[in-house]
């Protein structure tokens, strides 16, 4: 019994991944686009957003969030970030190369900065310097 419990109470720690493990501190970003879905859910919440390409197409990009309760106390809802507002998020690409991200910053259409990165491990957009835009 003592083993099953020890091993249910691991699964948690398990399943949770340290930035490092998906993201590229390497390559910093920054995206401008329009939301198309918020997700609050634990332990991360998701945003997505299009964004318009050169040629006229348009992507859907997912960016992980801190959880919910840290972007609540950010004035973070899904009233403050609603389908259809234009946002900017400044973070860090997928290592995997899709159109995924970490957000370090989200710019709300209101013009507010807010910290929406919940990772301890995550490095701070703002001191790689310029984020590179793509």
């Amino acid at each position: 019994f003592a083993s099953g419990l020890l091993a249910l109470t691991a699964l948690p720690a398990n399943a949770h991944h340290a930035f490092s493990a998906e993201f590229d501190a390497e390559q910093p970003i920054e995206l401008k686009g329009v939301v198309t879905k918020l997700e609050l859910v634990n332990p991360h919440s998701w945003l997505y957003l299009d964004t318009k390409q050169p040629d006229g197409s348009v992507k859907n990009w997912g960016f992980e969030f801190g959880a919910p309760f840290s972007l609540r106390q950010k004035g973070i809802t899904k009233a403050s970030l609603p389908v259809g507002s234009e946002v900017t998020i400044q973070g860090y690409r997928a290592k995997n190369g899709k159109e995924f991200g970490y957000a370090v910053t989200t710019i709300l259409s209101d013009g507010r900065s807010v910290k929406t990165g919940g990772a301890q491990d995550a490095p701070d957009a703002q001191a790689q310097g310029a984020a590179q835009s793509q």
